[in-house]
């Protein structure tokens, strides 16, 4: 597939379910549709030092009681060619809060009620109770479609970005072509394709054929090109998500042994690339309130064959079967990842089995209501964390509300509210109160690894990747050399 001018190939490692605005922060929709085709309010810098910047809001300001005051830039249109006014925010959200509609950017907000005063056709009033600092950078995670979009998932997605959707064959490829009536500067890319393999050797052996022009997510096995291959921190935590309220993981020893269980260092520089931290908290050492007093688990199979003997001996049935259920794709060599794990659970005692499960199904594993099981299910899992901040992270993993969530402790509710509410020293002294608590008092999970990133980018192209490719691929940043 020969390329000319300004139109490129982008090869995913997993085909796209959905092209739903409101699931633009899972990060095989968000790098297709997310600041592409449907726009946020604001959007963070991580290319630079801007912080906070304005997308479809000119400004924001701080009024008082929970409440913000949004500015919107004025002559802005959809692809559909009507104008984006204040009611088409309120309608976003209403879409994404909706009983009709399960959207993952809900996940980042369900602590959080919100209302919305439309002041005039450009200017909106959101008050959150409780009380949220943030606000405006939780404004990043919401696109904004147009008030006639309905109360269902769309197969046709409208927004106010640089691009439209021209083609989707399920299964083969996606097409997004440039507005030419886009209300911004004009993007040097006029059009994407994108493809779906899902062999790490195959989309980089793209690349270097000239059959596609970026494919992110290679292994390390296959960059092997330091003029097209990128490594990058990508702000990804793997980790194991951990069912608190099933036997027998609901007995602290057998958390604490399926942690003592893994030999962590071993997977670095084999299965994943060298460069990959250690994790002791589900957000990367970054972010606001990070602990360097939590350490990891050490790997220790005795203290692990100890923990589940006095766990037995004390009428916890270990035996119960426990099945690892992981996303194909969802990471380079994630299935080796899935299998050793399984292999060293076993190694000290316990009855584990692996599960390889496609992005729909693995979602009715990860998100409540979770189906039932004899014994219990350990979630492999990645998340993203590149805001900075844990409130993008602690509620829905960890509130006994949360929709991802595997833990029902009062304190933990009690400090991620207090933590959400504060600011400054305050918030980051509580969420780093909350990091500890969380790993070393209740053991919450089993934390693995912050994860980098490996892509192929081809010569021809001006673009580096950042530590948000994983979960959007801007197409206005890339450029022709």
């Amino acid at each position: 597939m020969a390329q000319d001018n300004t139109a490129i190939t982008v090869v995913l490692s997993e085909e796209l379910d959905l092209v739903e605005p409101c699931m633009a922060t899972r990060s095989n929709i968000g790098r297709v549709i997310l600041q592409n085709i449907s726009e946020t309010l604001t959007e963070l810098d991580v290319r630079g030092d801007k912080g906070l910047m304005p997308r479809l809001a000119d400004s924001w300001e701080d009024k008082g009681d929970g409440t913000w005051q949004f500015k919107l830039h004025p002559g802005v249109t959809f692809s559909d060619g009507t104008t984006l006014d204040a009611a088409d925010v309120k309608h976003s959200f209403d879409r994404v809060f909706s009983d009709q509609l399960t959207c993952e950017s809900a996940r980042y907000f369900a602590d959080t009620a919100l209302s919305f005063n439309i002041v005039d056709d450009t200017t909106i009033d959101i008050t959150a109770v409780p009380a949220q600092p943030i606000l405006p950078l939780l404004m990043s995670l919401v696109t904004i479609v147009p008030s006639e979009t309905p109360m269902e998932f769309v197969r046709d997605p409208i927004g106010t970005g640089p691009y439209v959707m021209t083609e989707w064959t399920a299964g083969q490829q996606i097409v997004l072509d440039r507005r030419e009536d886009y209300w911004g500067a004009q993007p040097e890319v006029s059009k994407a394709t994108y493809l779906f393999r899902s062999e790490p050797a195959v989309r980089a052996g793209m690349v270097a054929a000239g059959e596609a022009d970026i494919a992110p997510q290679i292994t390390a096995e296959v960059a092997d090109n330091t003029a097209t291959d990128f490594s990058y921190l990508n702000s990804e935590t793997v980790y194991l998500r951990v069912d608190g309220q099933d036997a027998p993981t609901s007995d602290i020893r057998i958390r604490q042994a399926l942690n003592a269980a893994i030999d962590r260092e071993a997977f670095i520089g084999t299965v994943l690339p060298t460069g990959t931290e250690l994790a002791v908290a589900m957000v990367p050492p970054t972010t606001l309130g990070w602990n360097p007093d939590v350490a990891v688990p050490a790997y220790d199979p005795e203290l692990a064959k100890k923990l589940i003997a006095e766990a037995q001996a004390d009428g916890v049935d270990t035996s119960l079967p426990i099945e690892v259920v992981a996303r194909t794709e969802n990471f380079p060599n994630v299935t080796e990842v899935a299998e050793a794990l399984v292999q060293m659970f076993n190694e000290v005692g316990f009855t584990a089995t692996l599960r390889m499960v496609e992005v729909a199904e693995h979602e009715q594993y990860y998100s409540k209501p979770y189906p039932e099981s004899e014994g219990t299910r350990l979630v492999l899992a990645q998340h993203d964390n590149s805001r900075g901040d844990p409130a993008f992270s602690m509620f829905f993993k960890y509130d006994s509300e949360g929709t991802q969530s595997g833990v029902n402790d009062p304190k933990v509710d009690d400090l991620i509210a207090r933590a959400s509410a504060a600011t400054g020293d305050e918030r980051a002294a509580l969420w780093s109160e909350l990091f500890a608590y969380v790993h070393d008092e209740i053991v919450a999970d089993v934390l693995l690894f912050h994860m980098v990133g490996l892509s192929r980018v081809s010569e021809r192209l001006d673009f580096t990747p950042t530590i948000a490719t994983n979960q959007q691929l801007q197409l206005s940043e890339i450029g022709f050399k």
